[in-house]
């Protein structure tokens, strides 16, 4: 007799096809079509809820003239770590319109927009020298320096062209405002000195003065300047110590003690 053969059983798995809309590619395409929808009605409340001064706002935050605070982030720079929210509110007093509305207001703004409307009619890049910060003594203009375009003659407190119509559109922003003023001249951290030991500290306390004698000359109150100095490369406004932004002139707008 012969051995019992094995039964053989082969067992095929059943495929089933789902149908084209158990998919999930729906899903992403619903997905978009409902954030679409969301940014749309977003958008339609905030035309319909905001002002035209708030609106002009927030297209001026996508699309600045000027650039405001162009350094940005936390630690010593733009806003030391402080939002717009949280950052003391200045107050900025104006001579035509003294109302609680006015001093409660966003000075930043008010400032930018009054230098933008001193640059009118001047070269667009003059914008790319100034920027916007606020700082615990006040509202602080920064007039920076650039490679091609610089405010002073190289070593020297001589000031170009460029720096005498920043001065010019500067001191009719602050027109408007009865503020004091303090004036500090910065350098980059190039070493630089004379023989007779004329170094970083001299020539940043000298074009603090040029650039007060410039805004004086242009139409500020010499009255309303209470400080110029120089701090050499102690307080860069950019990480890196020799970029051409931290040699500038900051211009602030200290706060009123009413």
């Amino acid at each position: 007799m012969s051995a019992e053969q094995p039964i053989i059983i082969i067992k095929r798995p059943k495929i089933v096809k789902a149908d084209g809309h158990h998919g999930g590619a729906w899903k992403v395409a619903y997905a978009d079509f409902v954030t679409a929808m969301m940014a749309f009605f977003l958008l339609m409340w905030l035309l319909n809820a905001t002002t035209e001064d708030q609106r002009r706002g927030l297209a001026d935050y996508f699309s600045p003239a000027i650039p405001i605070a162009a350094v940005s982030g936390g630690g010593a720079d733009a806003l030391n770590g402080e939002s717009m929210k949280d950052a003391p509110a200045l107050s900025v007093l104006s001579r035509t319109e003294q109302t609680s509305d006015r001093e409660a207001g966003r000075p930043q703004d008010d400032m930018s927009k009054a230098l933008e409307a001193a640059l009118v009619g001047e070269a667009a890049e003059l914008s790319d020298h100034i920027s916007i910060r606020m700082s615990p003594e006040g509202l602080v203009i920064e007039l920076t320096d650039r490679d091609s375009r610089p405010l002073f003659a190289s070593g020297s407190a001589d000031p170009s062209p460029v720096l005498g119509r920043l001065a010019i559109a500067v001191a009719q922003a602050l027109d408007d405002v009865e503020n004091s003023v303090k004036i500090v001249g910065h350098t980059d951290s190039s070493r630089y000195s004379t023989p007779r030991g004329y170094s970083n500290w001299e020539l940043s306390s000298d074009r603090a003065n040029v650039a007060r004698r410039l805004i004086k000359d242009a139409g500020l109150p010499e009255v309303r300047i209470t400080e110029v100095s120089g701090r050499a490369a102690t307080m860069p406004l950019v990480d890196n110590p020799l970029d051409a932004r931290n040699r500038r002139i900051s211009i602030t707008l200290l706060r009123s003690d009413g």
